[in-house]
């Protein structure tokens, strides 16, 4: 590797990610997004935040303040950073007050009407009264400022407001007997989750009305603070951001995240890194409320709106103007989805390819429903990393277990804020008789793998992209391979054995595995590409992944970029890369598509001299998925669907609608639609499923994929 390559830019990767969640904020202020999916991608803006700060945020400032001398770079890094990032911040919050203003103008042109206390005529003062003594009295239980020692010891995961109160001079005149003169501050956690954050009133002559809970307190405080003498209210919303955890990857030098753990004292799991307060509050409220925090000089405090912790935006009402919304897309259902047939049979026969959510995640349901009746299955074994509220895949394998067969199910229990949850289906699944794994020690298990043995024929392993959750099957793009080919069945059934005797040596002949020797494969194959190049025979990288942020990977794809190699990447959120350095990264382009949809799958194809070697699976080219996870990706053998997958990446390069293109300042704009087609990738893909369904009905094919596997080989 040359100088140039060794020194060319990387991007830090929570910079990265700012410039990414602020691609989400723009969405929310294209005029062409219907006017709720604008609310909504303002809910998941902010909702994103909260969780940047929970935990990246965290880490930064743990870093920061480590007075260990042999970690001082480090620590300075993280003050620089913390900067930047605090800079921007700034900046965007600017942009998301602009946003939220707007998209509350345009409800109002749409006759949905967001009240304020201020607002209410005496119809729905009496109607807010009456809700508030019917459904919020007992539920809203202030607490007065002098009482409370640290804010922090209460949850970040909702919304306050900080009250002031006081005798107005005209009742103190008018009074017979003497009113206390002092003024008194309290304290009120919004009850959101005994009614929502959006209470609708009465619709009148074809207009919705809605308020903020924010000023239903707000209008109910004398009902709240009855029997005391005061009747001058003033109440101002502001939130917190906790630190929840130090992430642990492998961004840092060996044996730095346990010399920090170990330095860092003043800051405790909990103590609050971000403060976003109502502009307007009095200084004398805001210093009692700021008093109570323990900040210090890195934390954020940012003045901002009325109001806070807008991700209760993406589940605003919609007053039932679905034509606000996106047009429904349902997702399509196989045809033998609709037969009395055994879909396990089926699979050993010819493989099966879902594409959610455009194909019904309900095919993997009925598998895993088909495998816990079918007396011809001996065995279910699976990772799930996140699960649905009320998850259909649990009850499948809770069945299997009661029938008799021996289910081994391996959850991660530190996925991140889905901790509880899967804590108390392990139970469930524990006392169902399942053989439950935590994890592998000092690893995640991200890969989304089942394996089913059979009795008679085949054995059937099912792959995917995405989690085995009906939920994100609804909202994720992802892929799921079922297939029957013994090699790749062979290669799953090894992951299970490294994930329950993680020391044992375990060669996998078709899957990349991480943190085996996944990360060493992908170099190899760019490091093939060079040479094709440099040789004359085809060579291009085409990958789609969420993130990428491993420096082995960037350079090597800077250096592939200097050998000539054409490199077309889809990346959604965080990508260390620059495009447009001239001899370094001329031939890279880079691109990202925030839809209705979340773009999740992961695509890996390389020319190799004209075999085109495809590959899909759950890791990203970050450190931790290469290094600290248990990862899977799979090859694609058959030239159809390798034809297949390259036109998927093909179509989303050529969004013209919702992607936007990295500029050489790291910037990302839209392509200038003059004299171009309009290109939505994610409709494309849903027409062409829906025109795959009717050709196959019409042609009354069982399949509505082509095989990638043959069971017989």
């Amino acid at each position: 590797m040359n100088k140039k390559i060794a020194s060319a830019p990387h991007i830090d990767r929570d910079l990265s990610w700012m410039y990414f969640n602020r691609r989400i904020l723009q969405e929310a202020m294209k005029t062409d997004v219907p006017l709720l999916e604008r609310l909504s991608f303002l809910g998941i803006y902010s909702n994103n935040l909260d969780e940047f700060f929970r935990v990246r945020m965290a880490t930064l400032s743990r870093i920061a303040e480590c007075e260990d001398r042999s970690l001082r770079s480090e620590s300075e890094h993280a003050k620089q950073l913390i900067k930047q990032i605090n800079k921007l911040n700034n900046r965007y919050a600017q942009e998301y007050e602009r946003a939220i203003h707007e998209v509350t103008d345009r409800l109002r042109e749409e006759n949905i009407f967001l009240l304020k206390e201020t607002e209410l005529d005496e119809e729905q003062q009496i109607f807010v009264s009456d809700f508030f003594r019917r459904q919020l009295s007992g539920f809203v239980s202030p607490v007065w400022l002098s009482a409370v020692k640290q804010l922090t010891e209460a949850t970040d995961e909702n919304i306050y407001l900080a009250i002031k109160m006081q005798v107005s001079e005209a009742r103190k005149v008018s009074a017979a007997r003497k009113l206390p003169s002092r003024t008194d501050y309290a304290l009120i956690e919004l009850p959101v989750p005994v009614c929502g954050r959006f209470i609708r009133l009465p619709d009148r002559e074809e207009r919705s009305y809605l308020m903020y809970l924010d000023d239903v307190i707000r209008f109910c405080l004398p009902m709240i603070f009855s029997g005391m003498e005061y009747d001058c209210f003033e109440a101002y919303a502001f939130k917190f951001t906790k630190d929840a955890e130090m992430e642990i990857d492998n961004d840092l030098r060996n044996g730095t995240l346990q010399k920090i753990s170990k330095a860092v004292k003043s800051r405790k799991k909990g103590d609050a890194l971000r403060v976003i307060y109502d502009a307007e509050m009095p200084k004398d409220l805001l210093k009692r409320v700021m008093n109570r925090l323990n900040l210090d000089k890195l934390d954020t405090v940012l003045g901002g709106g009325r109001y806070h912790n807008h991700k209760d935006l993406m589940a605003f009402p919609d007053c039932g103007r679905c034509d606000l919304k996106y047009l429904r897309w349902l997702p399509i259902l196989k045809p033998e989805l609709k037969e009395n047939v055994s879909l396990l049979r089926l699979i050993q026969k010819q493989d099966r390819y879902i594409h959610v959510p455009f194909h019904s995640f309900d095919y993997y349901i009925r598998v895993l429903q088909e495998a816990a009746l079918s007396k011809d299955v001996k065995s279910i074994k699976t990772t799930l990393y996140r699960l649905a509220k009320d998850s259909k895949v649990v009850k499948a394998l809770i069945c299997a277990a009661r029938n008799g067969k021996k289910v081994t199910v391996v959850i991660e229990l530190l996925a991140r804020f889905d901790e509880a949850s899967n804590i108390d289906w392990s139970k469930k699944m524990q006392d169902a008789g399942i053989h439950v794994i935590f994890g592998v020690e000092g690893l995640k298990v991200h890969s989304k793998i089942t394996h089913i043995g059979m009795k008679t024929g085949s054995d059937i392993a099912c792959i995917s992209t995405g989690n085995f959750h009906e939920g994100n099957a609804r909202m994720y793009t992802d892929y799921m391979l079922m297939t029957a080919s013994r090699s790749v069945v062979r290669d799953v059934n090894s992951v299970f054995t490294f994930i329950e005797k993680p020391y044992s040596p375990v060669h996998f002949k078709e899957l990349l595995v991480s943190p085996n020797e996944m990360k060493l494969r992908f170099i190899r194959l760019i490091n093939d590409e060079i040479m094709n190049r440099q040789s004359g025979h085809p060579a291009y990288i085409r990958v789609k992944v969420n993130h990428i942020t491993d420096s082995a990977i960037v350079k090597k794809l800077y250096e592939a970029s200097a050998a000539g190699v054409p490199v077309d990447m889809l990346v959604r959120g965080n990508c260390s890369l620059v495009t447009g350095i001239p001899g370094i990264s001329d031939t890279i382009h880079i691109s990202g598509i925030i839809d209705r949809y979340l773009e999740h799958s992961r695509i890996f194809i390389f020319a190799a001299g004209g075999e085109n070697k495809t590959f899909i699976g759950s890791a990203d080219w970050m450190p931790r998925n290469l290094d600290r996870r248990v990862e899977l990706v799979f090859p694609i053998e058959d030239e159809t669907q390798k034809a297949r997958a390259f036109g998927i990446l093909d179509t989303m390069l050529s969004d013209t609608t919702n992607a936007r293109f990295m500029q050489s300042d790291t910037s990302y704009e839209h392509v200038d639609l003059r004299g171009k087609k309009k290109i939505s990738s994610q409709l494309t893909f849903y027409h062409e499923a829906q025109a795959r369904l009717k050709e196959l009905q019409s042609i009354e094919k069982d399949s509505v994929l082509i095989p990638i596997h043959s069971a017989e080989e």
